[in-house]
């Protein structure tokens, strides 16, 4: 523990003799003086944990030097003497924050050293109930520098919560380069030093990129800076450096010429300040991080679900084209007999409407191309599932047709809506359906049946075909798993990626069928 340092003013030089020798021997380092004056400035420069002053001195008085000293170091504990001790002069004493009072002359030297004990004491428990008070508002600073989870907003909550706890009206936020230690200064509020708004400190303000430390600026330890200081109006500053996880800061509070200076406690608290900016800001990084990330996972899926659906569209591109042509070379044929000078009228008039049906089938099978190719709505919503099915089947007709594949569906009346994405459903339909088409090269049944459950409907996809290895089945909703000779492995990921997320569920259900059976389950939507 440091050595107390006590300061003896008072005009007596006798007493001052005394007071020195009495609490040099109790072991407390003590400088006196007989002059106010020699001693104030004894106070810019020097710490003193106490000062014991007389209240009856020509020219200053002891109370204007006790005023001074809580001016430069508001820590400092206070006794003052008096050789006229009444009930005004002790309230008055307590009124000015003195710590205690001892009537002179001194009746033995334990009780001039037991004042001072006590003096210091007193000062330091005041000083501990302060610390203590002033500490428990930064825990809701805390919360609120949590709360914040966008890195950019940070420095200027900082700033404001600096100006808040140490009660100034001068603060700034200083990043510091990795690279070379260079400042830049972010945000700030009143009087700064350096004084410019933004940018690199250079020349004499490069100084403050050396600050690695927390400081509190004085004559007598850093006069460089408050002679800056001084001149920008601030009295007292403080410095504090942020050092953690990558993060290098600095963090700046200035009180004005009139103002108190700052104290120990007022260091402290700037310097937990700091310590929960710096945490904050580490924590605002990874939610930052962590939202780029998981906007890179939802492009990627995104693309997934695009990339899956157009290599299943290119699989539907025999059917389409079927689809298409029957119906185009329909209306060329009717637009060629329609064109004969010798087809009488009524005949003429028969072509033009069928032309005009075959149109209409070719706009229908081209809307329903579209639908599908075209990107759904995000925002779940009622999706009819017999309207989305039949779609679906309507393009796979052709080739079901080819194979002599047969679809039998069996969906109740009363089958409710359910809350989805409609063409990403459709994309699901349209995936087991292209399954089952693989898997019966030689044809056979594919059947599809519903049933309501008590919150979700559940559609189930049956086929005669080859099956799916026992093996092979804990891995088939794995990316890029495919059985299939020339199979991407992304049909059913995607297809079970999709339900999930609609909060539903894609399993291939054990029968004793020969074929492969998927079940799909969806909740219901609407009223």
């Amino acid at each position: 523990m440091n050595t107390p340092v006590v300061l003896i003013v008072d005009d007596e030089e006798g007493i001052v003799r005394l007071c020195e020798r009495l609490l040099t021997r109790a072991g407390f380092r003590v400088s006196a003086f007989t002059d106010p004056q020699q001693a104030m400035n004894y106070l810019r420069g020097e710490r003193v944990d106490l000062l014991l002053v007389d209240i009856r001195m020509p020219v200053v008085d002891g109370f204007s030097v006790v005023a001074f000293a809580k001016q430069h170091q508001p820590d400092i504990a206070t006794l003052v003497m008096t050789g006229f001790g009444t009930v005004e002069t002790a309230i008055k004493a307590l009124r000015r924050g003195v710590d205690g009072l001892i009537l002179k002359p001194f009746e033995e030297g334990d009780e001039l050293v037991e004042a001072a004990r006590l003096a210091l004491a007193d000062s330091q428990q005041k000083r501990d109930a302060a610390h203590t008070e002033a500490l428990r508002p930064l825990f809701d600073v805390t919360e609120a520098f949590l709360a914040e989870t966008r890195p950019e907003r940070l420095p200027e909550l900082i700033v404001d919560a600096v100006c808040k706890h140490l009660r100034c009206e001068n603060a700034a936020y200083y990043q510091r380069s990795t690279e070379d230690g260079a400042l830049t200064l972010l945000v700030q509020r009143g009087q700064v030093y350096p004084t410019r708004e933004a940018g690199k400190a250079k020349g004499q303000e490069s100084a403050l990129s050396e600050i690695l430390s927390p400081i509190k600026v004085s004559e007598s330890e850093h006069p460089l800076f408050q002679k800056k200081f001084n001149e920008i109006g601030i009295g007292s500053a403080l410095f504090v450096p942020i050092n953690h996880s990558g993060i290098e800061a600095l963090l700046y509070a200035g009180r004005g010429a009139g103002q108190s200076s700052f104290r120990e406690i007022d260091l402290d608290t700037l310097l937990i300040l700091a310590r929960q900016a710096a945490v904050a800001i580490e924590n605002a990084n990874l939610y930052a991080e962590l939202r780029e990330y998981v906007q890179q996972v939802k492009d990627s899926q995104k693309a997934l679900l695009q990339a899956e659906k157009m290599a299943a569209a290119g699989r539907l591109t025999a059917s389409i084209a079927h689809e298409v042509n029957n119906p185009l070379q329909a209306v060329r044929n009717c637009l060629h007999l329609a064109g004969r000078e010798d087809l009488p009228e009524p005949k003429r008039d028969e072509y033009f409407g069928l032309a005009q049906t075959e149109l209409e089938r070719l706009t229908t099978t081209v809307q329903r191309m579209l639908d599908f190719y075209r990107p759904g709505t995000v925002a779940p919503k009622e999706v009819d599932l017999e309207e989305t099915l039949n779609h679906v089947l309507s393009l796979m007709r052709a080739q079901f047709q080819k194979r002599d594949i047969q679809v039998n569906t069996s969906l109740p009346e009363d089958l409710p809506s359910v809350m989805a994405v409609s063409a990403q459903v459709q994309q699901v339909f349209l995936n087991l359906s292209l399954n089952a088409y693989d898997a019966m090269p030689a044809g056979g049944m594919l059947d599809i049946w519903a049933r309501k459950k008590k919150k979700s409907v559940e559609i189930t996809f049956q086929d005669d075909g080859i099956g799916i290895a026992p093996e092979d089945q804990p891995n088939i909703f794995e990316p890029f798993i495919s059985t299939k000779e020339g199979g991407t492995g992304l049909g059913l990921t995607v297809s079970y990626n999709i339900i999930a997320a609609l909060g539903g569920e894609l399993e291939l259900i054990t029968n004793d069928h020969k074929g492969a059976c998927f079940q799909v389950t969806l909740p219901i939507g609407g009223k």
